[in-house]
């Protein structure tokens, strides 16, 4: 965009955002007392915003677009203008707008508000500090800090005694279950809109096979899935949806094409949802670029309800941190936690543990690699262990270490974890404290063993001695 106004956005744009000011009354407010029709390069454009600032000047409110237009009519200007100036009011109200557009729309105004208003405050405050009024620097501080308060609002303040009634509703949360059934009864039906959810493993534990069972569990129980992944082959991960769908493993798949295409199509029909995959080049891509890929999503008339996103680590953070790789995970894992919001979807990410996860037989956050704060961010975390044993075995011990939503510290024991079937199941489950208790029993168990054991071979030694 050019520093002079939204031209360089387009008409299409300038029309979006005034149909956002018409008829979002809380967007208005914030951003009214700061743009200015010059922002706008086009005269109708410029007349309207003009006479909605005159509007909520006068009467502290926003007009209807009947109102609007008959202000407009009362405007003394030639029949030429009155008409553009009307034709140009119609097209605003008939504008059709999706849900990314939205987003994308006031991003934008409120960037390009914030810049010309600070422009504005940092000539004021150079004029202070020219004239050496040293004195004055209580006032510098007060423009700066207006000029930063452009779009922030206290409207989600509330005293705490305020629609007492509200609070004690019944939850009007829509969970979109895992698929796992112990996750699902501990999460409440499983993970809701504007909800982060982190799955933490080792290397080649399951991370990729947990992810793509949610996503296919949200997709048959008729939720629209966005499955993003960097390090898998595509056909590969359409081969695991199959798999759940059939029966068949990827290989088997091979073997038998025509079943394996029939009983897909049928999956098909069952499901209202939708479900999308989407590969993206690891490293080198940034959470700006995979919003702008949703909004194109959505302006194209896809509705998300679920992002899944395999997984964390590979994404670039937007700025370079000097090698200070953690600060740019946390401001990524920040971005996400935003993303569930702004776009009204729920999201589940994984990220890898450290060396001491991979012999570990619980997963805890404190073998998170990197930064702590991807524990700290997500509302729900839950780890996957796996040792030799349980591999061979096609076993793992999952863990919901932390839950916004309900209980956490439950430890599913030896659930039943196969990564080429895709088949997870919890069918026990036990506290942390009670695991390590377990653990403590065991080994004094051991050590009681060893003992009887040495007793008994003490006591036959003594006896071949007094032989």
């Amino acid at each position: 965009m050019t520093e002079k106004n939204f031209g360089a956005l387009g008409a299409e744009y300038q029309t979006s955002l005034l149909k956002i000011i018409i008829e979002d009354k809380k967007f208005a407010e914030t951003i009214i007392d700061v743009i200015e029709p010059s922002y706008f390069d086009n005269n109708s454009f410029k007349f309207i915003i003009k006479n909605l600032k005159e509007w909520n000047e006068n009467f502290k409110s926003f007009p209807s677009y009947d109102a609007l237009k008959q202000k407009i009519q009362s405007e003394n200007s030639s029949d030429t203008v009155l008409r553009s100036n009307i034709d140009t009011l119609d097209a605003i109200k008939k504008h059709e707008l999706a849900g990314g557009d939205i987003n994308f729309t006031k991003e934008k105004a409120y960037n390009f508000c914030k810049q010309q208003v600070l422009k504005k405050a940092l000539k004021e405050v150079e004029s202070i500090t020219v004239s050496g009024e040293f004195e004055e620097y209580h006032k510098i501080e007060k423009i700066i800090q207006k000029a930063l308060q452009v779009g922030v609002t206290n409207d989600e303040l509330q005293d705490v005694f305020e629609n007492i009634g509200d609070a004690l509703k019944a939850d009007s949360r829509n969970p979109i279950p895992t698929g796992i059934l112990g996750l699902d009864n501990c999460l409440k039906g499983g993970l809701g809109r504007g909800e982060l959810g982190v799955v933490l493993a080792p290397t080649g534990t399951g991370k990729t096979t947990m992810l793509t069972k949610i996503s296919n569990t949200a997709y048959n129980t008729g939720f629209n899935v966005v499955q993003i992944f960097f390090e898998d082959n595509i056909n590969n991960i359409k081969k695991k949806h199959y798999t759940i769908w059939t029966g068949i493993s990827p290989d088997g798949q091979i073997e038998n094409p025509e079943e394996t295409m029939k009983l897909v199509e049928e999956a098909q029909t069952r499901s209202a949802g939708q479900i999308k995959l989407l590969k993206l080049p690891s490293d080198s891509i940034t959470i700006s670029e995979i919003k702008s890929k949703l909004r194109k999503l959505m302006a194209d008339g896809f509705r998300i309800d679920l992002l899944t996103l395999d997984y964390v680590d590979c994404i670039t953070p937007e700025r370079s941190t000097h090698g200070e790789e953690w600060k740019g995970e946390g401001s990524i894992m920040r971005s996400l936690e935003a993303m569930t919001s702004e776009f009204d979807i729920a999201i589940w990410t994984a990220t890898q543990g450290n060396r001491e996860s991979i012999s570990s037989e619980v997963v805890t956050t404190d073998q998170m690699g990197g930064s702590i704060k991807k524990a700290q961010i997500g509302h729900v975390v839950v780890s996957i262990a796996k040792t030799l044993e349980q591999k061979e075995h096609n076993l793992a011990t999952i863990t919901l270490l932390k839950s916004r939503i309900g209980r956490d510290g439950v430890i599913f024991s030896n659930s039943k974890f196969d990564n080429e079937y895709l088949d997870i199941d919890t069918d026990s489950q036990n506290t942390l404290l009670g695991f390590k208790e377990d653990k403590e029993v065991e080994n004094r168990e051991r050590i009681k063993k060893a003992l009887e054991y040495k007793e008994k071979v003490t006591n036959q030694t003594r006896k071949s001695v007094n032989n």
